[in-house]
């Protein structure tokens, strides 16, 4: 899966410039007001091999340092409907620094109205938002802790 949703995919030198493209992507129209880099928890690495089902509305991570994989925010509840793409920048690459961007409910609201993968490829540098979904339920303020 390419990123068909990202309308100028850019080049960037860094997660930092990864968090700005999925902090202006405002998926579903909304305002982004957390992005979270993601973290492997059992090592510490910060790249990633990711399948997502866009239509469904989930990812998973996978770790290339230690084959950790993750779940993103609420994925496990859709996971066993969901027929995930292995993500692929243009240029051919696998691998990505992955931010997860979250869209709150109203200005001052722990709860997360819509959630946006952003990928950076690690071979050339290009990011996209690869997928999101809206969230429709409450409490999902605890979402934020499952990037």
């Amino acid at each position: 899966m390419t990123p068909e949703k990202a309308q100028d995919p850019e080049y960037g030198d860094g997660v930092t410039s990864l968090v700005e493209y999925v902090k202006d992507y405002r998926a579903g129209g909304h305002r982004i007001d957390t992005v979270i880099e993601s973290v492997c928890a059992g090592c510490g690495g910060r790249v990633f091999e990711i399948g997502v089902d866009d239509e469904v509305g989930c990812a998973e991570r996978l770790c290339v340092a230690c084959d950790d994989s993750v779940l993103i925010a609420d994925s496990a509840d859709h996971w066993s409907e969901a027929e995930p793409a292995q993500c692929e920048c243009p240029c051919g690459g696998s691998e990505f620094a992955i931010a997860v961007g979250f869209a709150p409910v109203a200005d001052g609201s722990d709860d997360v109205r819509w959630v946006s993968i952003g990928l950076r490829c690690v071979r050339d540098g290009m990011s996209g938002v690869y997928a999101d979904w809206k969230i429709d339920y409450s409490p999902s303020g605890h979402l934020r802790d499952m990037a």
